[in-house]
C-alpha cells in the first residue's frame, strides 16, 4: 500500500499505548511499533503517545538525520530532519 498504509501496518493495534485514534494500526508486520515520542538534547520529553520515532543512518547533513516516525492520527510512515543530538527509539535484530 506505499507510504500512506505503511505505518499502519507497523504500529501496535489498539489504544493502549498510542492515542485515540490511531489510525490504520493493524500491525500486521509483527513491529509492534510504540509511541516512544523523542527527547531533545536537553532531556526533555515530547510527544509521547502521538509519535514514534526512529533513528536511522541516513544523514541529511553533520548535525541532523533522517529518522521514520509514525502518528497516531495516519497510517503513513513519514520522516523529518532531527538533530542527532535528540534521543529516538531503535530496533534492535538479535542475528
Amino acid at each position: 500500500g506505499g507510504i500512506s498504509y505503511a505505518g499502519g501496518k507497523l504500529k501496535e493495534a489498539g489504544t493502549a499505548h498510542w492515542n485515540s485514534p490511531n489510525t490504520g494500526a493493524t500491525n500486521e508486520s509483527g513491529f509492534t511499533a510504540l509511541p516512544g515520542g523523542y527527547r531533545y538534547h536537553n532531556g526533555t520529553f515530547i510527544l509521547i503517545g502521538n509519535y514514534g520515532y526512529w533513528s536511522s543512518s541516513t544523514e541529511d547533513n553533520v548535525d541532523y538525520a533522517w529518522p521514520r516516525n509514525l502518528r497516531y492520527s495516519g497510517g503513513y510512515v513519514s520522516r523529518v530532519a532531527n538533530s542527532k543530538g535528540d534521543g529516538l527509539s531503535v530496533r534492535c535484530v538479535r542475528n
